[in-house]
Parts: structure tokens; C-alpha cells; sequence
């Protein structure tokens, strides 16, 4: 049977939705790409189903989508574990206007999820879907935004990928008020890519700020907003600055005893600058890259015991 990531989201719910029996609370995501410190208690184990869509560059058509399938596993009441596995989608059509990759064929097809050689091809478009390898996460809270004024953790993820190999750390940050009802949270993200690329392995590196605010105004609806301040550096050490971007938008979540769901938008505002080797890849005071104008997230979860 063809893989595609639709059939890969599909078969994840129905899975889940079959050994979903428990009667536990979920340990609930408020935020589409905030994490917080709402971590599994000692020994259950949760699903969660995360599936992101990003759309839209400087000229023709652009979109991926990405597929996170998760396990989670409160190793203690403050420790959790979790596993990934991870799929991609990618259609590129025209898409591309820097000269330094598209030559004389301006616009061309390129980007993230494009092969170089598609791109000197003269290929007018591409699309590809696939596996994209796995990732494991550990998060350690050290202190509980619930029992103190603020509540701080840590968070590191290892991936190994087709497109790409990382390593994650986040310092993830977050205080309750008018009795747990609004959540204010933060992450500082230090990351390290190994991008592969025809061949070549290309050493990035990013430090982003993510933060956000969330509000439940119904017993089991809250809304908010987040935003991510990106920055993109070359090489593995943080040393040569390439690009710096914001992502603002909305989230909404719905929570059941034993199921919840996030939604969450976030889109690109002007003011994008690149800088040295990322120069060409900034078109209408925005940046592009591997990055579009919006980004949409839908995520599940169900605990499983």
C-alpha cells in the first residue's frame, strides 16, 4: 500500500481511538507549539497525534505537511519520556526566487523538502511524501507552576531523519493565575540541524523564543495566542547569523476527561532580515527558506491507561 501522510494520521486516530479506555485525565496541551509542564504522572502512558501544515512563499505554490505520531511515559511524577515517529509531505510548484539557487530560471522549484537536483533539473514541480525518521524526548520539571510562582523545566530532543538530523534543548517556563485558568508560558530553544542535502550534510544551528498566553473562559475551552522570535544561524556552534523571523497567531483547546484537542495558527509578519550566506533568501521583507507565511498545527491526545 502507498504511504502518505493522510493514511499515516488516519490509522494513528483509529489506533488510538481503539485503545483509548481510560477514564484518567489527559495531560493536556494548551498550546500549539508552546510546550508546557502538564506532564504525564508517574507510570501512565498518553497518544497524541500531531500533524502540521505550513503554506504559502514569495511566488508560486508551496506546502508541506508534517506528521509527529507520540508516545508518552511518566517515568516519575516529574519526568517524562516520549518517543516519535515522525512523516513528511512536500509540493513545491515555481516556488523560489533566489538567484544563487535558481540560476537564470528565476523562479524556480527549491527550498526545504526539494532536492537539488530537481532544482537544476528546470522541473517546474515537485512533490514527494515519506518517512522522515524518528525523534526521542525527555522533559525533567523542576519546579510545579501549580504549588509555585514559577514553574521551570527542562527538555531535550535527538532526531535522526531523512532530511535532517537534530538536537533540541528547551528551558520551558510557566506561570498560573486566577486559579490555573490563565496559563502564561515560555520556551527558550537552543537547536542543532545537520541538514542533508544531495549528498552534503550542512551544518545550522537556531535559538528561538516561544511565548504565549492561554485562557479558559468554559470549563473546557480556553483560547490564547502565541509567538515565535526565530533566529537562524550557520554552522553547529551559533556562529555566523543568517536570518530572523516573528510568527504571531492564535490557539484554541478543547479538553474531555479523556481526550483533548489544539488547534493553533501562527503566520509570518513583515520584517524578516537575513544576513551573510542567508541573504538571498529574504523577497518582500520576509523570510523564506525552509519558512512560509503560515503555519497551521492540529493536535490529539488520549491517555491509554
Amino acid at each position: 500500500m502507498k504511504f502518505t501522510v493522510k493514511k499515516l494520521a488516519l490509522f494513528t486516530l483509529l489506533l488510538a481511538t481503539a485503545l483509548h479506555y481510560s477514564l484518567a485525565s489527559a495531560g493536556e496541551g494548551n498550546f500549539g507549539w508552546i510546550y508546557t509542564l502538564d506532564l504525564q504522572p508517574k507510570g501512565k502512558v498518553e497518544f497524541e497525534e500531531r500533524l502540521q501544515m505550513n503554506n504559502g512563499q514569495a511566488a508560486g505554490s508551496y506546502q508541506t505537511w508534517y506528521s509527529r505520531t507520540e508516545l508518552e511515559y511518566g517515568v516519575t511524577d516529574d519526568f517524562q519520556i516520549a518517543g516519535y515517529l515522525n512523516a513528511y509531505k512536500v509540493n513545491a510548484k515555481n516556488n523560489y526566487l533566489n538567484p544563487d539557487v535558481c540560476g537564470d530560471n528565476t523562479p524556480c522549484t527549491a527550498g526545504s523538502g526539494v532536492p537539488q537536483s530537481v532544482t537544476d533539473s528546470g522541473a517546474s514541480s515537485y512533490s514527494k511524501t515519506g518517512l522522515d525518521g524518528g525523534s526521542i524526548e525527555a522533559i525533567y520539571r523542576i519546579t510545579d507552576p501549580i504549588t509555585s510562582p514559577v514553574g521551570v523545566g527542562v527538555y531535550f530532543e535527538p532526531t535522526l531523519g531523512r532530511n535532517a538530523n537534530a538536537l533540541e534543548y528547551r528551558l520551558l517556563l510557566q506561570s498560573n493565575f486566577i486559579d490555573d485558568r490563565l496559563i502564561l508560558a515560555a520556551n527558550v530553544i537552543a537547536e542543532q540541524e545537520q541538514l542533508k542535502s544531495n549528498g552534503f550534510l550542512l551544518q545550522e544551528s537556531m535559538l528561538d523564543l516561544l511565548v504565549g498566553a492561554s485562557y479558559r473562559f468554559m470549563p473546557k475551552l480556553s483560547a490564547g495566542v502565541e509567538a515565535r522570535f526565530h533566529n537562524d544561524f550557520y554552522g553547529y556552534m551559533w556562529q555566523s547569523p543568517t536570518q530572523n523571523a516573528i510568527f504571531v497567531g492564535p490557539n484554541i483547546h478543547y479538553a474531555e476527561k479523556d481526550w483533548w484537542v489544539t488547534a493553533a495558527w501562527r503566520a509570518q509578519l513583515s520584517g524578516g532580515t537575513c544576513h551573510n550566506t542567508g541573504a538571498g533568501d529574504c523577497w518582500g521583507n520576509k523570510v523564506w527558506d525552509s519558512h512560509t507565511q503560515n503555519e497551521f498545527i492540529v493536535k490529539v491526545g488520549f491517555p491509554l491507561n
